[in-house]
């Protein structure tokens, strides 16, 4: 029987070095600011100073590929330190990018994590003029790649909504590559892109055309957030879209909803991972029922509740979720060093 949810407000805090204030970062939305040469010139127009910041830091680094004759050269964002223990990889959820993270990623780097943001392959701002295949096989295969020539160590992957999907099943297939698992508002449990993946290929791009409107967009927004300004909103609509103007971007979504996309409900009980379940309380996309049923099938798993939070924790309240990831890891390595101190022998 699942244990009942726990508020993140009452949980302590285990890294007193990190203080997850926001009014301590005070960037300033300059003109000035050095954006990667490949990333839209609409990211001039943004004018949240997190943004801005962490699309600086946005590169391109070469992945090789079985699906594509040359390499990937696929986005992400770097950790400005090495650490001793294993480092933080943060995916991102359904057509975004590494810019979801622009909140909670410096909370995580500033608490002493060696940390990664790292773009689907498909989504946020890599080069796929010469990649066609989009699939859960390509993604899975290309963040393997990656992680296999720049990562190189067991890692904790963090998923929010789809990208817990991701996560599993890159778990499942690769569990050399993960020590453990965050999952925010995991959208596990959908049977995949369903009829969307019957759908004759000039249909499915009328479909994928749509998605990228700024109509929807604005509504998923208010769908997903709780308390949003209208100005706020509209700035984060144009920060969700910024990927959807390269010229590949059509091509990569067609191919990965008419492959059928994720389904991942059947793999939850083949993840050995230690895992946290982390959902907003006011979650209006998915219940918070399914983070109940995901914590009863997931064989070693705890959960926790952010509340007065809706579908995007990491946005929304990036303390909240930067201060559960802290103390899931801090508790994590506390149990592994007791695991592996010896015993006192008993002379007699």
């Amino acid at each position: 029987m699942a244990r009942p949810l726990t508020s993140a407000s009452s949980a302590l805090t285990l890294f007193p070095e990190c203080k997850t204030q926001r009014r301590r970062f005070t960037i300033s939305a300059a003109a000035d600011d050095k954006f990667p040469s490949f990333l839209p010139k609409q990211m001039e127009e943004i004018k949240d100073p997190f943004a801005r910041k962490l699309a600086t830091r946005i590169e391109r680094l070469p992945v090789n590929a079985s699906f594509s004759e040359k390499s990937i050269m696929s986005s992400c964002v770097k950790p400005l330190i090495q650490s001793s223990q294993n480092p933080v990889v943060l995916l991102h959820g359904f057509d975004s990018s590494c810019l979801e993270w622009r909140y909670t990623f410096p909370l995580l780097e500033e608490a002493g994590l060696e940390t990664w943001a790292i773009d689907i392959l498909g989504w946020g701002f890599s080069n796929l003029e010469r990649t066609k295949s989009c699939d859960v096989a390509s993604k899975r295969e290309h963040f393997y790649q990656l992680w296999k020539s720049y990562i190189k160590r067991p890692m904790t992957l963090v998923g929010p909504s789809l990208g817990a999907a991701v996560a599993v099943d890159f778990a499942v297939n690769n569990p050399e590559a993960v020590e453990n698992l965050v999952l925010i508002d995991a959208s596990v449990y959908a049977e995949g892109t369903g009829n969307l993946a019957k759908l004759p290929r000039a249909a499915a791009y009328a479909g994928v055309s749509i998605l990228k409107s700024f109509p929807l967009r604005l509504y998923i927004i208010f769908l997903a957030f709780k308390g949003v300004s209208f100005d706020t909103g509209l700035d984060w609509v144009n920060i969700g879209k910024l990927h959807c103007l390269y010229p590949w971007w059509e091509d990569a979504t067609v191919s990965f909803m008419i492959s059928g996309g994720y389904n991942v409900s059947r793999q939850i009980d083949q993840v050995k991972q230690k895992t946290i379940i982390i959902w907003g309380e006011d979650d209006q996309i998915i219940s918070n029922k399914l983070a109940v049923r995901l914590h009863c099938e997931l064989p070693n798993s705890i959960i926790r509740q952010i509340p007065d939070c809706g579908h995007l924790p990491h946005v929304e309240k990036p303390d909240s979720a930067a201060r559960l990831i802290l103390e899931f890891l801090q508790n994590y390595s506390c149990q592994k060093k007791a695991q592996l101190a010896p015993t006192e022998e008993v002379v007699y």
